[in-house]
């Protein structure tokens, strides 16, 4: 049997966690007393590590600045969503249904490939109880920046799977870049935080997660 592998872009693919991200980012900028970016510049920059997403929305930062910065992210990050109870950022609708699905293929293997740190993706799994979904799992603190292709290269090398026989889902145009760079079918999704049209590179683009597994059957049929 021939062995797929699925990766999954977390952020604006899996959960929506725009408002943690956009508060906590507001947030850095405010305590460093800069003009907080827009909502739309913010989610632009979402599936970049953190370092290459606060550089684009602050290209003036010196590199101390930009040091500051990222800590700061990372301490709102933690104390908002403290604020919020803890609560994790939700699943997209139909997101549980299609990774059950998936995981119960013998000939399919699921993988995320993400811009969070991994005690991030940790908790993630561990608010929603699908770790054991993923036969691998790549973050920011391993890896160059997407579009890279470090993280789906070593997802195919982890598993032993072709780049024929995988297919990146995501919701920027970081994700496509990064499944091409890779050679790597790639899955757009139209919920995310980047508009349609800059999903260009992706194979297909796909409005619900209930179309995940006709577009993946299309690319490998």
């Amino acid at each position: 049997m021939d062995l797929r592998l699925v990766v999954f872009d977390m952020d604006g693919t899996l959960i929506d966690s725009q408002d943690v991200i956009v508060a906590s980012m507001g947030k850095a900028f405010g305590q460093m007393g800069r003009p907080t970016p827009s909502r739309q510049d913010i989610l632009s920059i979402v599936g970049l590590s953190l370092p290459q997403a606060i550089a684009r929305l602050a290209p003036e930062f010196s590199d101390a600045a930009l040091d500051e910065a990222v800590v700061r992210y990372k301490q709102a990050f933690v104390e908002t969503r403290a604020a919020n109870g803890g609560t994790p950022s939700p699943l997209y609708h139909g997101a549980i249904e299609v990774l059950d699905r998936l995981a119960a293929q013998d000939e399919t293997l699921l993988g995320v490939a993400t811009g969070k740190s991994r005690r991030g993706l940790d908790h993630v799994f561990a608010a929603h109880d699908r770790r054991r979904y993923f036969q691998t799992a790549q973050t920011a603190d391993d890896h160059p920046s997407k579009p890279h292709p470090s993280m789906t290269e070593t997802a195919l090398s982890d598993t032993g799977v072709s780049a024929a026989d995988a297919v990146m889902i995501g919701d920027t145009s970081f994700d496509m870049e990064m499944a091409r760079a890779a050679s790597v079918a790639g899955v757009g999704v139209s919920w995310g935080y980047h508009d349609r049209s800059a999903l260009r590179d992706a194979s297909c683009v796909i409005d619900a997660f209930d179309q995940l597994p006709a577009a993946l059957a299309g690319i490998w049929d």
